[in-house]
């Protein structure tokens, strides 16, 4: 079973190879010009030999001088060439593989961003594909060359003196039965090594985004214990690494020399006995070493192979994961419809169900409140209506028809949201308000969007105005200017249907005026969704759903939820209380 697995994998590994479409014409060229080098290097001996057993100084003619030149030279351009081609290929390779990925991670639905957290996902994207460049960028050449290399010297050689060959070949199974045991330790402990540095990518990153939150919490400390942690655990993991090849290294290093004490002593006496000829040993030795120098290599070789395969067993499960499909539906011929929930159930986890049995029905052009204690899975709902999640059982419908029959992007187009928290991205106000929008935007249409949103006077009031920074996540603005670089957002969409997320919750009274004014130049004519706590806020709503532990318990106008529900009766009147204090 174990060698089925290992076959997969290996044929996993050389297909994701093929998947990235690398240029052969280019690594045979490589591999071509490795036939030069090496075959050049293969006459040198030849010629030493013929040196030693007949030197004299006429023997080095200016016609031999200048064959001799211009060998290594040509040796030096073919080697050159060679490495440039399959780092060429090589960098081909780990583009290829970056861009999948990345074509990947943007494809992947939400749940899988629930379950794997960011940093990992980077660390297959960056260290991963690294590895797997590393192989064929640095270690492809000498292995290809060093089979060439050795073959070729072990040819000549057997010519040469096939007694003193055939005891050579005896460290080839030594060197093999070192090699292929640590090879496999070696395996294990990159698996490990690539996961720790996986873990440990997505723990600073996490740290890192959210640097405000660890000082305002004085959590420093914490986190350099816990990140002192990761780092001891990928120095543990070095160490084994080190192990192992502290002692590949040194015992292949110790097969070869002994066998260099061997042919040495060995060649002496034939020599002494007439049998070989001085030049004979000195080319062996010299072809011994070409031999010895891709063996040394070749360990070196199988370590980055291993590591190879694991990172790619990582690549080929990420690649292999389900994604959205975007484009494919049908196109939405009107929004003006009701949108109904028809027997809505949901559950992240199979024992915990977030909304149960939801059934309601939002009027084209009116606003539906949805308001009740957290938990009660009031922005789950929001996730269902973006289609972030499939409902386990029943159906969202607009008019007739379900919205999944929609393309998710002929959907989502259609959808404007506003959340509490208002991301931005890192750039500038006028690549916030732009974003994700497939056309040309005027000068006066953004001008338009922001004089709606409240936004002119302060975006004006910046030096660069439009072309503000706004730092990573926004933080440079204040969370009434992101609500309202939200809002102009969402007013430059132009959609048919709106959903606002406690849009107004977090901000102080002066900021929550503008913002209002703003969402309700949003709201008119649209399709409205609206979540907030404060019942102020929604009191005028056409419908109001009153939400607890997944399921709606009340479904009215506030005078009629306020009469005849007890919990909203108790919400209402409490929030009443509270702002009268003020």
């Amino acid at each position: 079973m174990e060698e089925v697995e290992k076959k997969i994998k290996w044929k996993d590994f050389i297909a994701l190879i093929k998947q990235t479409k690398p240029s052969f014409w280019m690594m045979f060229f490589a591999i071509f010009t490795s036939l030069i080098t090496t075959a050049v290097g293969l006459m040198i001996p030849l010629f030493t030999k013929s040196l030693v057993d007949n030197f004299s100084l006429d023997s080095l003619s200016p016609k031999v001088v200048i064959i001799l030149v211009v060998a290594f030279v040509g040796q030096a351009v073919a080697s050159g060439l060679s490495i440039y081609l399959l780092n060429y290929v090589g960098q081909h390779v780990v583009a290829e593989l970056r861009g999948r990925l990345w074509n990947k991670f943007v494809a992947l639905p939400i749940p899988y961003y629930d379950a794997n957290r960011s940093g990992e996902m980077i660390s297959r994207m960056t260290n991963d594909t690294a590895i797997v460049k590393d192989l064929i960028t640095d270690h492809l050449t000498s292995f290809f060359t060093g089979i060439i290399s050795m073959i070729g010297a072990v040819t000549i050689l057997l010519f040469i003196d096939w007694q003193m060959t055939l005891i050579m070949l005896i460290a080839a199974p030594l060197t093999l039965a070192i090699l292929f045991p640590l090879g496999r330790q070696m395996h294990k402990i990159s698996k490990g090594l690539q996961d720790e540095t996986a873990t440990f990518t997505a723990h600073i990153s996490q740290v890192l985004s959210e640097v405000r939150l660890v000082k305002a919490s004085n959590a420093e400390q914490k986190e350099v214990a816990t990140g002192g942690e990761g780092i001891q655990k990928l120095f543990d993991f070095g160490k084994r690494e080190g192990k192992v090849q502290a002692f590949i290294s040194p015992l292949v290093s110790l097969v070869m020399m002994s066998l260099l004490v061997v042919i040495i002593g060995y060649g002496g006496m034939r020599v002494a006995s007439g049998a070989l000829s001085a030049g004979d040993l000195v080319a062996f030795i010299l072809y011994l070493f070409q031999i010895i120098v891709p063996m040394a290599s070749f360990s070196i070789f199988f370590t980055q192979l291993q590591k190879a395969k694991g990172a790619t067993e990582r690549i080929v499960a990420t690649l292999d994961e389900p994604e959205e499909v975007v484009f494919d539906g049908e196109r939405i011929a009107n929004m003006q419809q009701p949108l109904r929930f028809d027997r809505i159930s949901f559950a992240y986890e199979t024992d915990t169900p977030v909304l149960k049995n939801v059934s309601f029905q939002a009027d084209p052009g009116k606003v539906t409140a949805i308001v009740g204690p957290s938990g009660g899975g009031k922005t789950t709902l929001f996730s269902i209506i973006e289609r972030f999640y499939l409902p386990d059982e029943g159906d969202v419908l607009l008019g007739d028809d379900s919205i999944y029959d929609f393309s998710l992007y002929a959907w989502r187009s259609e959808i404007g949201y506003v959340s509490q928290e208002s991301p931005l991205i890192a750039g500038t106000i006028r690549d916030n308000i732009t974003y994700g929008l497939d056309r040309e935007i005027s000068e006066e249409e953004i001008a338009q969007s922001l004089e709606m949103a409240y936004a002119t006077e302060f975006v004006h009031e910046f030096p660069d105005k439009l072309e503000t920074e706004v730092g990573e996540r926004g933080v440079k603005l204040s969370g009434g200017q992101r609500q309202r670089i939200g809002i102009a957002r969402a007013l430059l969409r132009n959609p048919k249907l709106l959903m606002l997320d406690e849009a107004t919750s977090s901000l102080d009274s002066k900021s929550e005026i503008a913002v209002q004014h703003a969402l309700d130049n949003l709201m008119k004519g649209r399709t409205t969704f609206v979540i907030a706590h404060r019942l102020s806020t929604v009191i005028d709503a056409d419908k109001i759903i009153f939400m607890d532990d997944g399921e709606i318990t009340g479904e009215g106008t506030h005078e009629t939820l306020f009469e005849t529900h007890a919990l909203y009766r108790e919400f209402a009147t409490e929030q009443l209380r509270i702002n009268e204090s003020h």
